[in-house]
């Protein structure tokens, strides 16, 4: 908004000239984010405790701890990052940017969803919400639709090889296209979806997803910046996404909201993010890596989500076929608080695991 109304000032008044650069419109969001996070936190935090009264329901199954420690603590903190990422979004990005407002588009109908199934949870004192056929339908739709729009984008930019719309990137390879076709929108939807419900079972102790969410986010973040300018993506031969540039703003956004929540979310949280946050924060950080064409690298970038969601995966595959369990209990975090791991140990270490990770994914932008 404001480079929308100020930009064109900038003839007049030269100090206008720093909206046109994404650098500076990116530090701009993150201050906003972070700030509106911190100022609204706490009001937010009392308003939802009181409305919720028991807080978010804890599993019976679940780390005994968590029934005496967690219970009481209200969920739905989700609306912390997400309230100040779209304020912050529609002030400092380009309104004009489509990518921009399918990302948003996907960050806010996954948290409905999420918001949804929180309602539920809290209503009937349950930590069973939205049925999961209901919720995997109304996930998939809504990705089906944003990877339809970002593949009509790229394909209409004649910046962009034949084909390049519907096909995959394979990393560490610099001209490797694997054309899809039309399964390409089947394999983009399921990248979102996929990401979404990984960072959600990756939510179960204070700040062990926000963390990794941020990592993953801002690695994305660099490398839609680079993707979305010809000389950079010609220097480093990555495939060239003209207009992506602009989401750099959007994760900055995130970046903001997501420092101010860590801020309440901080051990021991005073506030869970709940569905609300992790299905979008997911959803967003998938639809990010769609429209730069980097659906491969954010499962390395992501990695730690893959290893919690694959840890499930395994556990109930084990039990079904054999009786038995792999681990202790799953997500593969719990497993460790099973063993006998501090919280913050469990967090901390993790929260490494994701830098590594991270650092490995933007590696590829250059091991070509």
């Amino acid at each position: 908004m404001l480079y929308y109304f100020l930009f064109p000032l900038s003839e007049q008044f030269q100090i206008f000239n720093v909206l046109k650069y994404i650098t500076f419109r990116s530090g701009g969001a993150m201050m906003t984010s972070m700030i509106l996070a911190f100022l609204f936190g706490k009001p937010i935090i009392d308003w939802l405790r009181v409305k919720q009264k028991t807080g978010q329901p804890i599993r019976l199954d679940g780390p005994e701890r968590h029934i005496v420690e967690k219970a009481g603590t209200p969920t739905m903190g989700g609306v912390l990052i997400l309230f100040p990422a779209l304020v912050s979004t529609l002030l400092w990005s380009n309104l004009s940017n489509a990518y921009v407002w399918i990302v948003l588009g996907i960050m806010t109908g996954f948290g409905l969803i999420g918001f949804a199934d929180d309602f539920a949870k809290v209503t009937r004192r349950s930590h069973v919400g939205v049925s999961g056929r209901a919720r995997l339908f109304g996930e998939f739709v809504l990705a089906g639709f944003a990877v339809y729009a970002m593949a009509r984008l790229t394909a209409g930019s004649v910046a962009t090889p034949l084909n390049f719309s519907s096909s995959v990137a394979i990393p560490f390879f610099k001209d490797v296209l694997i054309n899809l076709g039309p399964f390409y929108l089947l394999f983009g939807a399921f990248v979102i979806v996929g990401a979404s419900n990984a960072v959600n079972l990756t939510d179960g102790l204070d700040g062990l997803a926000i963390v990794p969410v941020m990592i993953a986010a801002g690695s994305l973040g660099l490398i839609a910046y680079i993707v979305g300018r010809v000389d950079y993506t010609e220097y480093l031969q990555l495939p060239y996404v003209p207009g992506t540039s602009e989401l750099a703003v959007l994760v900055a956004a995130l970046l903001g909201g997501g420092l101010g929540f860590l801020w309440w979310n901080a051990p021991p949280a005073m506030i869970f993010m709940g569905d609300t946050g992790s299905l979008s924060l997911g959803a967003a950080i998938g639809a990010i890596a769609v429209s730069v064409k980097h659906e491969i690298v954010l499962g390395i970038i992501g990695g730690l989500f893959v290893l919690e969601a694959v840890s499930v995966m395994v556990q109930v595959a084990s039990f079904k076929l054999t009786g038995k369990r792999v681990f202790k209990m799953a997500p593969i975090h719990h497993h460790f608080e099973k063993q006998g791991w501090a919280e913050p140990t469990i967090v901390i270490r993790f929260w490494i695991i994701a830098v590594v990770l991270a650092l490995l994914g933007l590696a590829t932008l250059k091991l070509r």
